[in-house]
């Protein structure tokens, strides 16, 4: 059986998640699976038409496709993403179709599944027969189980393809006719209250996006910076080699223009917006590389306090994994999403109030400092990263570990708090007894979980 691997690792093959590849190459001898480095060779890729071209014949000879990737800023890295806009750019979306797909993605555990999803749906999007994917921690090789259960991962994908058997179909294909957007309406201007404010675009090429833009800086009295990536000498993506986990040094550093655009403007704004086109499923590539650019500053909450929204071009009503993505990556940033405007509507009219309304949240809870409490998705993610920079990453990740000590992330962590311990211990003897746990469960429970917060709630000095 002939299966090529799309290895989504910068690192080409010094990568973790290529040993994954190994172990199965190595336990199926009798199945040819061909590594393609597409990350670490976007740059030919996308220049040279003939390499592309090679690529989606070996395409069309394969019996399968795996998609093996690291897991980068949420979804796969940013010269992963371009490969994937080339393929529709370049009208290559027929070498795909009916080819059985799977999917392995390493990572730490932090939103695994929203590139998982992502991959998923472009799958769908192509016409692929999506057969499953494997997730495991980027250290799992070395567990017995893991490897097991990989193996049978990689078994099932073989007998799948064999039996020629029905897969499911996870995601609709995406119906988007949108309108002409025309900026039209004067709203009372806004004052920015000595906020800095800052528009951050990808592109000025698009009619609707740049006329959101105009509508959104047009909402206030002072003027708005407007800074587009395509300006910015930005030399190439995240290259995955971790030079920044001392001190924050990226291997970018004095080479282009990003990092000191990231300093400069991006960490010195209190208000953010990203203003962007929906492009297969998420923004541009170029947006991604954005975004795996600024890893730089590793684990880092480095926007915290700050107010961000989004003005979206594109059906993202019909992408809940990108809001998704950008919901966990906020929280995760200790900042305050406060929303997306979007042109999905029937005129230009509502359009206009949809982004006069962001305009003034924003201003508004900045000037509030309002920040929500996280969800699961924030907490989640936080307890994870937490552990893992307490634990095996704190080398090399050690800039991460210094700014957790001072952020008090490792407060509740080990679980240390001894009189939570002893009381904890005290019950757990006390409803040994059946009519002492009877009593509790029944009769004391609801009242005691708000007992402290009632005090507060009646105290008249808080």
């Amino acid at each position: 059986m002939n299966i090529i691997v799309l290895n989504g690792s910068p690192k080409g093959d010094v990568s973790v998640t290529m040993q994954y590849v190994h172990y199965i190459q190595k336990k199926f001898p009798q199945h040819g699976l061909k590594i393609i480095n597409i990350s670490q060779a976007i740059n030919k890729i996308e220049k040279d038409q003939s390499a592309f071209d090679g690529i989606v014949r070996e395409i069309q000879e394969s019996d399968g496709v795996l998609w093996a990737f690291p897991l980068y800023v949420f979804a796969v890295a940013s010269q992963y993403k371009r490969f994937i806009e080339l393929i529709f750019e370049r009208n290559a979306a027929a070498a795909f179709k009916g080819k059985y797909a799977a999917a392995i993605a390493t990572s730490v555990k932090v939103s695994d599944h929203t590139a998982i999803n992502y991959i998923n749906a472009i799958c769908d999007d192509l016409g692929m027969k999506y057969v499953d994917s494997f997730s495991p921690h980027m250290d799992d090789l070395q567990n017995e189980d893991v490897r097991n259960n990989l193996l049978k991962f990689a078994q099932n994908f073989f007998d799948t393809i064999t039996e020629k058997q029905h897969t499911l179909k996870t995601y609709r294909p995406i119906s988007w006719q949108p309108i002409r957007y025309q900026y039209q309406t004067s709203f009372e201007k806004l004052d920015t209250a000595a906020k800095k404010i800052i528009v951050v675009t990808d592109s000025l090429e698009s009619q609707n996006l740049s006329e959101m833009i105009r509508a959104f800086r047009n909402s206030f009295e002072q003027d708005i910076e407007l800074v587009n990536l395509q300006d910015i000498d930005i030399k190439g993506g995240c290259l995955g080699c971790i030079r920044c986990g001392y001190n924050y040094e990226c291997a970018y550093t004095g080479k282009d223009g990003f990092i000191d655009f990231y300093n400069d403007k991006i960490l010195a704004s209190d208000v953010i917006i990203l203003a962007g086109t929906i492009k297969d499923r998420y923004l541009s590539s170029l947006w991604k590389r954005y975004f795996d650019r600024s890893f730089y500053k590793t684990h880092t909450p480095v926007l915290a306090g700050k107010q961000v929204g989004f003005l979206v071009s594109g059906p993202l009503g019909q992408i809940p994994n990108l809001r998704q993505i950008m919901e966990s990556y906020f929280q995760y940033q200790y900042a305050n999403l406060v929303g997306f405007a979007t042109d999905e509507f029937k005129n230009s009219q509502e359009i206009d109030d949809e982004i006069y309304a962001l305009a003034g949240r924003l201003i508004q809870l900045s000037k509030q400092e309002f920040k929500k409490p996280k969800t699961s998705l924030g907490v989640g993610l936080w307890k994870v990263l937490r552990d893992e920079i307490y634990g095996d990453l704190r080398f090399p990740f050690v800039a991460d570990y210094r700014a957790y000590e001072k952020l008090h992330v490792f407060d509740d962590f080990p679980q240390d708090n001894l009189k939570e311990n002893e009381h904890n211990e005290a019950m757990m003897n006390l409803i040994r007894d059946e009519r002492v746990r009877h009593d509790i469960y029944h009769n004391q429970l609801k009242n005691n979980m708000i007992l402290e917060l009632k005090k507060i709630v009646d105290d008249p000095n808080l």
